[in-house]
């Protein structure tokens, strides 16, 4: 829980700028998900299309909350940047 508050404090401004689905997502992911996030995943869980959630992850890329993990295609994972 400590890394969970961590995380936030250093989103801060940041924070302002995401949407319920990514709000959603990542505190799944800080709360200990199991395996790796795919964007398959991430829409499952957000229940929205694929396409939007490629899009929330890359916004979230681009703030330096998420980056991708090793792996290419089908294998393509994303990461929390602690």
């Amino acid at each position: 829980m400590i890394a969970k508050a961590q995380f936030w404090e250093r989103a801060g401004v940041l924070a302002l700028a995401l949407n319920e689905r990514q709000i959603k997502v990542l505190n799944r992911l800080l709360d200990g998900f199991e395996g790796k996030m795919t964007s398959s995943k991430w829409a499952t869980i957000a229940k929205c299309s694929q396409d939007t959630a490629n899009r929330d992850i890359a916004a979230l890329i681009d703030l330096g909350l998420l980056r991708k993990g090793e792996g290419v295609g089908r294998s393509t994972h994303y990461e929390m940047v602690l």
